[in-house]
């Protein structure tokens, strides 16, 4: 094989390799997924949560998304950060039994859902190259569960709605098609609750915060990865060209001196 067929070659691969990996991207964050910014929430702390909703009707959009609240965890606070052309309601429920919550109280009154609806003709439009996040400040989160499972509910305008309620598989199953958004719960630092409400109250009061570190989640990586892929592809198309054009330029017949 020439040279210059074999860095042609490679051009393509590594161009499709980033195409994939945009795919990936894409194919990660089609989920309903909550994700946090600052601080990891901390068992028996509060938590600054995100909920992250793209849209997969072709010709529907979003207008309603609504995140529950299992009563075992006693969480009996909840803080919305407005989002434009959205209300959000915290909706509350009593109890016939008191359960603990992360600080090991009684609890008879907790949340129960959030529940944003767009106004005004806002939505998240239709097709998958839109979604919006809906945030939120909760306390106290448990401290007998690993892992918060939220499940949410999606309304498109045309009616349809889709339950995200799935539970997570165990280690190395398959993931459901509607799987319940997740977030990890860090063990409680030795400054408590204090440290952490700090960093979140900072969070609230930031309307820059996208711009600010420490949005983790799955997301970033794969875009991250999804662009090292093209750049690679592109790195390689142009030593391709480069190599044809002086492929070109060493057959050329030479002038007469």
């Amino acid at each position: 094989m020439s040279t210059k067929r074999f860095v042609q070659r490679a051009a393509v691969l590594a161009g499709v390799a980033g195409l994939t990996g945009l795919m990936g991207a894409g194919l990660a964050s089609a989920h309903v997924t909550a994700d946090y910014y600052g601080q990891e929430p901390q068992k028996g702390g509060r938590g600054l949560i995100v909920l992250r909703v793209p849209n997969e009707e072709a010709d529907a959009g979003t207008t309603k998304v609504e995140v529950a609240f299992p009563a075992e965890y006693g969480i009996t606070s909840a803080r919305t950060k407005p989002v434009p052309g959205w209300t959000a309601e915290v909706s509350k429920a009593t109890l016939p039994t008191p359960v603990k919550n992360g600080k090991g109280a009684d609890v008879a009154e907790v949340i129960s859902k959030i529940t944003w609806t767009a106004q005004g003709g806002n939505k998240i439009a239709a097709g998958s190259a839109e979604y919006q996040e809906f945030e939120f400040n909760a306390s106290t989160l448990p401290s007998t569960v690993d892992t918060l499972v939220l499940p949410a509910t999606q309304t498109y305008e045309n009616g349809k709605v889709v339950a995200w309620d799935a539970p997570p598989p165990p280690e190395g199953g398959e993931e459901p098609e509607h799987p319940a958004p997740t977030i990890k719960l860090a063990a409680a630092s030795s400054g408590g609750d204090h440290g952490h409400g700090a960093a979140a109250n900072s969070e609230e009061q930031s309307s820059g915060h996208n711009e600010a570190s420490g949005a983790a989640g799955t997301d970033n990586t794969a875009r991250w990865l999804g662009g090292v892929g093209l750049a690679v592809g592109a790195l390689g198309l142009g030593v391709g060209a480069g190599a044809t054009i002086r492929a070109r330029r060493g057959s050329a017949p030479k002038a007469d001196a």
